[in-house]
């Protein structure tokens, strides 16, 4: 399905990921967006689209068909009309979910990553936005998280498992009404997830009922979380580099030695 484009995007959206790109990504490079077909990463994959041309990297995407919606075919020929109308390579992979102890969502997400280590690129893109840090946040700390879990998702990471491959999320200092706001400004066409209205899944209920309320009592919360992640993940890299000091006094040769390890508090 093809877009129309009658305007030029808000350029601050724009700007800011042609950023993020800058700090990380090198000519020549090869990028593979993860494409949804959602609004967020529709959203993406056209910014990277317009991008490439001056940045000089290679874009494709991929689109993981989970067959856990009726739909879930119609959103597939949707992202292959889409890539082709843009001139963007697409790989389909089709998985098969099933139902864990950890729930359909936690499923959902081993099954699309598992699909992603296939990825033959230096960057898998992903398109989480601000709102979803504040989400998952929310959710990590519920969960009982330590610091790691607190700063929630780092804009540039590994991938799980040792693979060269590399997570870039270009979006995650934008919000979803600026992302909204530039789809609807460039008449941008997307499919909606009616899995995503069940608020019986745990980031939908966090999503559609209590981040609602509590933008109503404390507006901007949104960004404060994503702040407060932030802060967590700086403070989550100090205690690495305190550990590493504490290594070189408490460990040689590969052994631990009890006395230079009884010298440091509980905490430590």
């Amino acid at each position: 399905m093809a877009s129309t484009r009658n305007s030029s995007p808000p350029a601050e959206l724009a700007e800011r990921v042609a950023a993020c790109l800058a700090r990380h990504v090198r000519r020549g490079e090869r990028l593979v967006a993860a494409l949804s077909g959602g609004i967020d990463s529709v959203a993406l994959l056209h910014l990277l689209h317009d991008l490439s041309r001056h940045h000089g990297f290679r874009l494709s995407a991929i689109h993981v068909n989970h067959g856990l919606s009726p739909h879930a075919d119609d959103w597939q020929a949707f992202c292959m009309g889409l890539c082709q109308s843009l001139g963007i390579p697409l790989e389909v992979s089709r998985v098969e979910v099933r139902d864990a102890a950890a729930g359909l969502e936690a499923a959902a997400r081993q099954a699309r990553y598992a699909a992603y280590e296939s990825v033959d690129a230096e960057w898998l893109v992903l398109a989480h936005q601000r709102d979803d840090q504040a989400e998952t946040l929310l959710f990590n700390l519920l969960r009982g998280a330590g610091l790691a879990g607190a700063a929630a998702m780092p804009a540039v990471r590994n991938f799980p498992g040792g693979s060269e491959l590399r997570i870039l999320r270009p979006l995650l200092e934008s919000s979803r009404a600026e992302v909204e706001r530039y789809a609807h400004e460039l008449h941008l066409a997307w499919i909606e997830d009616e899995s995503n209205l069940d608020v019986r899944h745990a980031r939908n209920f966090l999503r559609r009922t209590i981040l609602p309320q509590l933008r109503e009592r404390f507006p901007g919360c949104n960004a404060a979380l994503a702040r407060a992640a932030a802060h967590f993940a700086e403070g989550d890299a100090l205690l690495s580099q305190l550990a590493e000091i504490d290594a070189r006094t408490t460990l040689r040769e590969g052994r631990i030695l009890v006395a230079e390890l009884c010298r440091l508090d509980e905490a430590r």
